[in-house]
């Protein structure tokens, strides 16, 4: 070989490597500046994690671990199976809470959905169901239609104190009031008053919960399998439930009903198929869980702190018998009464705050989008939570303290209380779960003292926090 075919050898040679080197250089200037953090474990990611610092009473320190580490703006993780970024602090819940069609969806886990969804129907249910549903769901939980729920409630918790509670010394607060909410959303939405059919729900229903966060393994034993075979009991038992009452619609009977169940069966277009009654269970379900265990999760923590703090326990009974004192004897409470119990709700509120009822929610990006200096890929799934806020000392001083006064006047900063979401994308159930608490508190105090037989009974979270003995409180009866 001569000098010059030498030559443009060498040259072809560094011609290419260099070119090599500049589109790999290339690459990685262009690759997106993704949040900080890690995936963790192939497929199953940081979930184990995730769920374990919870199971040990400690939810906020997966959360707290990472924003010391990270970002105290946004992290990057994986759960579900999900590439994954945790936005943090108030400016992240107003980002994602204001950002709703714009840069983010509503996004279902998948792990969900299998537990509540009819098999079916999975591949048509898409991101436009819940638009469709929150469409329909505020003229069922707007303030003329809660107005006439109050009685109902009122009547229902005064013969469930009665019956559950009265005969007792001693009584576990945690499974009582899931009995209790479960079978007032069943009497509200579908006009089940028989408890035998409540019954029904109620034992599949208790599995779920637990595996909605769980690892989606599903092979006997585990919670997500435990979850998926009570969600098809649930949905099979609905589906009887839907097809009696469309009957029932058929032939004239309870024209004037007003419950959810049959307006959707009313209101909805009937193609026929089993697909119809089948979209119509989705949505019950959705709602039965999402007042179900929350609300009772709310009012188990409140009643936790009433009994451990005496003398907010003193405030509220003080409220709530001068409203009693009002009322003749027999008459059911109404709208007018729920407005007076003003201080009742920010011991609600501070309770909510302490132990949430709830962790956060998720959302998945439906474009790239920047945040905090650090860009979310389309596809990507977020999260906001409120262990970035609740006990954080910038928004709420003292955070481990007691104090109900945090809520009035403005009360706290916005989208740092963020129990209920935020935004267009706010629970629209919230009003509802404000008159169930505050009826059932107003009955609880006006009957009995309360005293903890545990007192420092641990708080785990599956996912919502559940005192580890049932909460335990010992009764005593007052003067009627």
């Amino acid at each position: 070989m001569d000098f010059y075919s030498q030559l443009f050898l060498y040259l072809s040679i560094l011609y290419v490597s260099l070119y090599i080197l500049f589109l790999v250089f290339r690459k990685k200037s262009s690759a997106p500046n993704l949040p900080p953090g890690k995936k963790g474990w192939p497929i199953i990611g940081e979930s184990l994690e995730f769920v374990g610092t919870a199971k040990s009473g400690c939810p906020e320190k997966f959360i707290n671990d990472r924003t010391a580490k990270y970002s105290p703006e946004v992290f990057r993780t994986s759960l579900l199976g999900e590439d994954m970024a945790v936005f943090c602090g108030a400016s992240g819940n107003k980002f994602l809470f204001s950002g709703q069609k714009k840069y983010v969806t509503t996004w279902v886990p998948t792990s969900m959905k299998k537990v509540v969804i009819f098999p079916e129907t999975m591949e048509k249910f898409n991101k436009d169901d819940p638009k469709k549903m929150r469409s329909f769901l505020p003229e069922f939980l707007k303030p003329e239609a809660l107005q006439c729920y109050i009685p109902i409630m009122d009547s229902m918790t005064r013969e469930h104190l009665e019956s559950d509670w009265s005969p007792y010394k001693e009584v576990k607060v945690s499974p009582l009031t899931k009995n209790y909410t479960f079978a007032l959303a069943c009497r509200l939405f579908m006009n089940i008053k028989d408890p035998k059919v409540v019954s029904k729900f109620a034992d599949p229903f208790a599995r779920i919960a637990p595996g909605f966060t769980s690892v989606p393994i599903n092979i006997p034993g585990t919670p997500f399998n435990k979850a998926v075979g009570g969600g098809k009991l649930i949905r099979q038992e609905l589906l009887n439930i839907i097809r009696r009452r469309k009957q029932e619609i058929s032939e004239g009977k309870d024209a004037n009903a007003r419950d959810l169940l049959t307006r959707l069966l009313t209101e909805a277009v009937d193609d026929g198929s089993v697909f119809y009654e089948m979209n119509v269970s989705n949505k019950i379900i959705g709602l039965l869980i999402a007042s179900h265990d929350t609300t009772s999760t709310s009012i188990t923590v409140i009643v936790n702190y009433l009994a451990s703090l005496p003398h907010i326990y003193e405030r509220v009974y003080k409220e709530q018998v001068e409203i009693a004192k009002s009322k003749a004897p027999g008459e059911l409470l109404n709208w007018n009464d729920i407005q007076k119990m003003k201080y009742s709700w920010n011991v609600a509120c501070e309770s909510m705050r302490l132990t949430p009822p709830a962790q956060g929610a998720y959302r998945e990006a439906i474009t790239d989008f920047s945040f905090s200096g650090y860009t979310i890929p389309k596809g990507w799934k977020a999260f906001w939570t409120v262990y970035t806020t609740h006990k954080n000392p910038k928004y709420f001083p003292d955070p481990e303290k007691f104090d109900p006064s945090r809520f009035e006047g403005n009360g706290p900063a916005p989208f740092t209380y963020v129990p209920f979401g935020g935004g267009p994308r706010m629970c629209p159930g919230k009003e509802y779960a404000r008159l169930e608490i505050l009826v059932f508190i107003h009955n609880l105090v006006t009957k009995f003292k309360l005293e903890k037989v545990i007192p420092d009974e641990k708080i785990i979270y599956n996912p919502s926090p559940v005192p580890a003995n049932g909460l335990l409180i010992r009764l005593q009866p007052l003067n009627q």
